[in-house]
């Protein structure tokens, strides 16, 4: 486990330097774009699309559909720009919680101005029939405050395994069945996040279009490991390993269940980034060649 860990950290090392000189290729041509904007004039063209996810674990499914996609860490979020056939997108990952998510979609809306936003990622389900792997496209999102905002989940099918419903956004990881099938009777939701409202009020306040999609990480019967919510805490890589470490030292067993974990997030990221891929036509239409 220790030599997994020492891998990892490595490998995050490894991917930093490299993105460090990546945005120093690029910083010359950021610096160019915000003096222009300083200067009120046009920088970049508009994006045609921003998708919007918390974590990279949730994006990178989708990030490696993009074409040509420049990769740059902003103060509020981390930034993918790049190609869908013609279509020019941003994704951003925001970090997790709806503040965090609010200012970040604020300030990409402001640099990117994009005509439609996605806030996509992974759900926990709150209903029987919202099971592991099933998409939800929210027709409402509310939060525990009782604040409820309007989004067209009328662009999906319900189908067996994708449902249009009510959406909650809570401010803390929600882990066992108890607390979901709470949620659920107050609520009327059949899956929570954290990140989606904090999304569609921004774009509320700026005008700006927004879908919400998501992605079932674990069912209404399906209880999270107890030492998940300490690591999504942790802001900074080292803490992230400090808190698995010490998961692993006060359970063992823990490295099983972060293993299983870790496995069932990259096949819900790439079952996302599919139906986002067959959604997002729908959304906004090819452009053509020029």
């Amino acid at each position: 486990m220790f030599r997994l860990l020492a891998a990892q950290w490595l490998r995050q090392t490894v991917g930093q330097q490299v993105g460090q000189a990546i945005r120093g290729a690029i910083q010359g041509e950021l610096e160019a774009r915000n003096a222009v904007a300083e200067a009120g004039q046009e920088a970049l063209p508009p994006s045609d699309l921003a998708v919007l996810f918390a974590i990279e674990q949730e994006s990178g499914g989708f990030v490696d559909l993009l074409s040509q996609s420049v990769t740059t860490r902003c103060a509020a979020l981390v930034e993918h720009y790049g190609l869908l056939g013609t279509r020019r997108v941003v994704v951003g990952e925001t970090g997790v919680g709806r503040e965090a998510a609010y200012r970040a979609a604020l300030d990409l809306i402001a640099m990117h101005r994009p005509p439609w936003v996605i806030t996509a990622g992974f759900a926990g389900g709150l209903t029987a029939a919202t099971r592991q792997g099933h998409i939800v496209l929210a027709s409402s999102v509310v939060d525990e405050a009782g604040r409820e905002w309007k989004v067209p989940g009328s662009w999906g099918t319900p189908t067996g395994s994708v449902h249009v419903g009510r959406l909650l956004t809570v401010d803390r990881l929600i882990r066992t069945t108890a607390e979901k099938a709470d949620l659920a009777a107050q609520h009327g939701a059949i899956a929570c996040d954290m990140e989606t409202a904090g999304v569609v009020r921004a774009c509320e306040e700026k005008g700006v279009r927004c879908l919400s999609v998501r992605i079932i990480s674990d069912g209404l019967d399906e209880e999270l490991p107890p030492e998940i919510e300490k690591i999504l805490e942790q802001q900074s890589l080292a803490q992230k390993l400090g808190a698995a470490t010490g998961a692993v030292f006060r359970r063992p067993s823990s490295v099983k269940d972060m293993w299983n974990l870790r496995e069932r997030a990259l096949i819900a990221s790439d079952r996302l980034a599919k139906f986002l891929n067959q959604l997002i036509p729908q959304v906004v239409p090819e452009k053509p060649e020029r």
